[in-house]
């Protein structure tokens, strides 16, 4: 005889809402200051991380050295956003137009990354602030607690929740702030490496361009110089 065993119910893990609750009632006593600041941190970091996976996928990153040199030599063979930028710039006809065509590429790509990076560093700054604004607040929920006074079990529970809004703020600020800047490094940093290479791809472009321009006649050295005729002096009227 066979016995047919049930399945067993799924088991749910009554600690998982118990922990949500507990870090929103923890993230609450900070007053509504915290609100603000979730947004600058949600606002910086997607700004933040954007940038940084937009600029680790560039594709400088993954060539090789000799792979776009190769490129430069033979435009034909170019691929990518990198090819496009060689195709471009290798239309130039002399190394002053080459030069202004590697400009208007510069102009392009980084001035739009700078400003990217200034947001980024404005929402750094301000997670501190926000968190300031936060302890001002909480002090001024405390002298109200002191100035209204009362029971002794009420003031001292308006207390600590304004003393709580005056302290938690400006830790969680902080908190949001350092990896903030740390972000902003990385991100200056694709953004220089960025810059280099194109100086480089610039410089290797315009010495191949100079040695593909058609030789200079050669000046023949055993050339004599025509012989100078001597002046004859004027006759004297007589």
């Amino acid at each position: 005889m066979v016995c047919l065993i049930p399945n067993p119910l799924p088991i749910r893990n009554p600690l998982k809402p118990v922990m949500i609750e507990h870090i929103l009632k923890i993230w609450t006593q900070g007053g509504w200051v915290m609100w603000p600041l979730l947004g600058v941190c949600i606002a910086m970091f997607v700004t933040g991380l954007g940038l940084w996976r937009g600029l680790l996928r560039r594709q400088h990153r993954r060539l090789a050295e000799s792979e776009w040199q190769r490129w430069v030599r033979q435009p034909e063979t170019a691929e990518g956003e990198v090819g496009e930028i060689i195709r471009y710039a290798g239309a130039g006809r002399t190394s002053a137009e080459i030069s202004q065509r590697f400009a208007e590429v510069a102009a392009a790509e980084l001035p739009a990354i700078d400003r990217r990076i200034s947001t980024l560093g404005a929402f750094v700054a301000a997670a501190p602030l926000v968190g300031l604004l936060g302890t001002v607040f909480g002090m001024l929920v405390t002298f109200q607690a002191l100035a209204a006074g009362g029971g002794g079990g009420k003031v001292t529970q308006a207390m600590a929740d304004g003393i709580s809004q005056a302290l938690f703020p400006p830790e969680v600020g902080l908190c949001i702030a350092l990896p903030g800047m740390i972000l902003v490094h990385l991100i200056r940093r694709q953004r220089q490496e960025l810059e280099a290479f194109l100086a480089r791809l610039e410089s290797y472009t315009i010495q191949h361009f100079r040695k593909t321009l058609p030789p200079e006649p050669p000046r023949n050295p055993h050339r004599t110089a025509e012989p100078i005729t001597l002046l004859q002096p004027a006759g004297m009227p007589a």
